[in-house]
């Protein structure tokens, strides 16, 4: 009889978190940043059918990198248990913590067992709050962790250095546009130190808008007014004006 080949639990576990890890990195980076009337959602993405950022309730919003199969199935279930919760109890009862929490078990349970692979993907859970100071935002790595985030986060890529660049530059306050072009600046800068050019063609974009006057926040930001927040100068203020117009005259038709 042969002696099974062992291998330390440290070092097993160490050996899955990389594999985790580099597969999370070879994915396109998302950047969250909160501004002054809400949180935007920017991630490198010009896929218009396979969305990395989508919403998940009333006030709450998801964004994920890795595996697009492996964090669309945590997706759904986000939505499954925010509807039932709301449901059962009260939409005010649903909340990012309990969503972040409902994530976090399911991550280290897949990350402990030796019988499944660990999930390439880390995600993001945020809620929108009545003022700047409510505002949660939740990053959950591979193993189920939970790390409270203020002010900004990357994931995926090079998360590292596109974090530290937001650390030095965002502020409170910040407009929309402010924000956005932050946010684009950051996904430019390659592993290298150089920087590129992204287009609104090749960015998926999504806001949690406090002001919005309907119970549902989340919306995302698309063609023309994208480009227009983009525009240097004072094309990004133009475009806040226009997107609240457009707001207001369409949000009797809304649920």
């Amino acid at each position: 009889m042969t002696t099974p080949f062992y291998v330390s639990p440290q070092q097993a576990m160490a050996d899955r978190a990389e594999y985790a890890r580099k597969g999370i990195a070879r994915g396109r980076s998302v950047v969250v940043l909160q501004y002054a009337d809400g949180i935007v959602f920017v991630a490198e993405n010009p896929s218009r059918a396979l969305h990395k950022v989508s919403e998940i309730y009333d006030r709450i919003a998801f964004a994920a990198v890795g595996k697009y199969n492996e964090f669309e199935n945590l997706r759904i279930g986000g939505v499954r248990y925010a509807d039932l919760r709301g449901y059962t109890y009260d939409r005010e009862d649903v909340t990012a913590r309990g969503l972040a929490n409902v994530y976090a078990q399911t991550l280290g349970t897949i990350f402990s067992s030796a019988a499944e692979k660990p999930y390439e993907v880390e995600l993001i859970v945020a809620e929108v709050g009545e003022g700047p100071e409510d505002d949660q935002i939740y990053r959950l790595p591979h193993d189920g962790s939970i790390v409270d985030e203020h002010g900004s986060v990357a994931v995926g890529g090079n998360a590292d250095q596109i974090s530290s660049y937001l650390d030095q530059r965002h502020r409170d306050g910040m407009t929309l546009a402010e924000a956005l072009k932050l946010a684009v600046d950051s996904l430019s800068r390659d592993n290298n130190g150089g920087e590129r050019s992204l287009t609104a063609e090749q960015l998926e974009v999504a806001v949690l808008d406090r002001t919005r006057p309907q119970k549902r926040k989340f919306k995302r930001v698309l063609g023309g007014q994208l480009s227009r927040l983009l525009e240097p100068g004072e094309g990004g203020a133009d475009a806040e004006a226009s997107a609240e117009s457009s707001e207001e005259s369409s949000s009797e038709s809304e649920d």
